[in-house]
């Protein structure tokens, strides 16, 4: 377990402008014991606060208690300037990676839902930031918030590589194919520093076996030369996540990831390099992203897009709160509407994770949205992105070259732990 430096967790409630209200004996209303500060972003952060994650024993609130700030004369110590400005814009938040050597490296399911059986991720928490991630309370099993920690206080995988050639090698493994990114981004900013995704690609190309990206960065492009000649052999598929075309609304939702018309780029660069290329419209969200599905579903396929599909908001866990959060800090006049229509999808519950309908919804609001992205579907000629996957090769794979890659890996590993301080060489 990584040892993590102590950050402290400031908590606001999700609707500061509606607290909760105690009655007295006879029946007034009791008066509040502090006001809320009001929320607001912080600039390319997705969440608004650090809500503490549902395995912490403590909560902390940020509040007003009514004192105000002193701001001092400079040029006379001690001395007040009634008239000098308050300083309360919050320090910048610095993104803090810290490295793992992790115990496995591929995850397994059998969500019926789900096109895949096996997924790997690099690196833990994503510095895109978008705050609709359902990622993000994952972060709650590290002790850290699955708010602004998540996409500041990240984990490199550092051992990936040599952990995904060991599971290759093994002689029970089945070349399926291995979804890269889907709790986190594999391509964010710190992929270019530590270059985990492009070893892991590496290894997969050399050794012939099928892979799936999906992505909303254009660091992508970097790897062509290793997926173009994977996809010409049927062993490589790629999915851009495109939400909405409004770029105000995207650097709100996904602050620190690809503008949309640089995503599309990405497709038709991808697309141009013989990669099949899937738009992953995820999440939509009623009121913000929704009336963009038909305009996102249309630009992605001139752009060279094969493939579409959409998912409705998920809000498991902490992600409710973080939500709520956000809509009031960004569409406080119609955050209400927002999760009124969310609900009217949910069975009347922020989330519903029932296999079958937690990608979909319910109601007659989900069945509306279906026919609409079914209809320009079939308008422009595409099928749903779960098809892809079933045009994937699995033939020839090279175990012998995975074999060969573990070894060597593993040599390498060892060389640097007798090196470093952790090894017993440094003894003698």
């Amino acid at each position: 377990m990584p040892k993590y430096p102590h950050f402290p967790q400031g908590i606001a409630a999700p609707f500061p402008d509606a607290p909760d209200t105690a009655q007295e004996a006879d029946g007034s209303l009791a008066p509040e014991p502090y006001l809320h500060r009001p929320q607001t972003a912080l600039k390319g952060r997705g969440a608004v606060t650090n809500l503490r994650g549902r395995y912490d024993a403590v909560a902390r609130e940020a509040f007003d208690d009514d004192w105000h700030p002193v701001a001092f004369d400079r040029t006379s110590p001690g001395a007040i300037d009634p008239g000098a400005p308050e300083d309360d814009a919050p320090p910048p938040l610095n993104t803090i990676i810290t490295e793992e050597h992790a115990r496995s490296i591929l995850s397994r399911n059998r969500s019926p839902d789900l096109p895949f059986s096996l997924s790997l991720n690099p690196y833990r928490g994503c510095e895109h930031g978008c705050i609709y991630c359902f990622a993000r309370p994952s972060h709650s099993y590290l002790g850290l918030s699955p708010g602004l920690d998540f996409e500041s206080r990240l984990v490199a995988k550092v051992n990936a590589p040599a952990l995904l050639a060991r599971e290759l090698a093994r002689p029970g493994h089945v070349p399926d194919t291995i979804t890269i990114g889907i709790n986190t981004d594999a391509y964010q900013p710190c992929e270019r520093q530590y270059r985990l995704t492009r070893q892991l690609l590496q290894i997969l190309h050399d050794c012939h076996h099928p892979v799936a990206m999906i992505t909303k960065s254009s660091l992508i492009e970097r790897d062509i030369d290793l997926l173009a000649p994977m996809a010409a052999r049927g062993q490589a598929i790629a999915a851009v996540t495109l939400t909405t075309l409004d770029p105000v609304i995207a650097r709100s939702l996904e602050p620190r990831a690809a503008a949309p018309s640089r995503r599309l780029r990405v497709i038709r660069t991808l697309a141009e390099a013989g990669i099949p290329v899937s738009v992953s419209i995820a999440p939509v969200i009623p009121f913000v992203t929704e009336p963009d599905l038909e305009r996102v579903m249309e630009a992605a396929v001139d752009a060279g897009a094969r493939h579409a599909g959409y998912i409705l908001l998920r809000l498991p866990w902490e992600v409710a709160p973080l939500f709520r959060q956000w809509l009031h800090a960004h569409f406080p006049d119609r955050a209400a509407r927002v999760m009124h229509r969310i609900q009217d999808m949910r069975g009347g519950k922020d989330y519903d994770a029932a296999f079958g309908t937690r990608m979909r919804g319910t109601g007659i609001w989900a069945d509306l949205l279906q026919q609409r992205f079914e209809k320009a579907s079939r308008r422009l000629g595409i099928a749903h992105r779960h098809l892809a996957y079933g045009g994937m090769e699995r033939t020839p794979f090279k175990r012998e070259v995975a074999q060969a890659l573990a070894r060597e890996l593993a040599a390498q590993e060892k060389t640097a732990a007798d090196q470093g301080t952790g090894g017993q060489m440094p003894l003698f």
